[in-house]
């Protein structure tokens, strides 16, 4: 029974959101390439709208799903990889979205107190970005772990 149309078993919504994050991934990417050459404003709202629009996915889509689905079975299931995938690739995306977002406000805004304020911009930019990836490609293995059939099979 397929809903959704990247003929696996997946509903439409985990279609779309699996291919609006690799969407987000590129643009980062791209983002980072305008710092590279300079173009510091236009990285700057690249970066930002993606990091935006990925929380609404995370607070519209993935967490409710999270806690549906995945929470309720937490700990006890967490040694099967249906769960544990979904586990990790929840907390990383937490962790990750958590410093994109103290990113825009220390380095965007002049909301936080000096202190608090970025000094090293490309290592954390860096930093995040890679671990932006790295919950990406979690997702990936969530996604197909969940939807792909036969894909874990021997």
């Amino acid at each position: 029974m397929r809903e959704g149309f990247l003929e696996t078993s997946a509903p439409f919504y985990a279609d779309v959101v699996l291919l609006l994050e690799i969407a987000m991934g590129i643009a980062l990417l791209a983002g980072a390439v305008l710092a590279r050459k300079k173009h510091f404003r236009l990285h700057a709202w690249c970066q930002s709208s993606v990091v935006l629009l990925n929380l609404g996915v995370i607070v519209i889509v993935m967490f409710p799903s999270f806690h549906a689905h995945v929470a309720p079975k937490i700990p006890q299931r967490l040694g099967k990889a249906f769960y544990a995938l979904a586990t990790l690739h929840g907390a990383m995306g937490f962790v990750t979205e958590f410093l994109a977002l103290y990113i825009l406000l220390a380095a965007g805004t002049k909301l936080l107190p000096a202190k608090l304020r970025i000094t090293n911009y490309k290592l954390w930019m860096r930093s995040v970005l890679l671990l932006w990836w790295l919950v990406l490609l979690l997702g990936f293995a969530t996604y197909a772990r969940w939807y792909v059939p036969n894909l874990f099979q021997k």
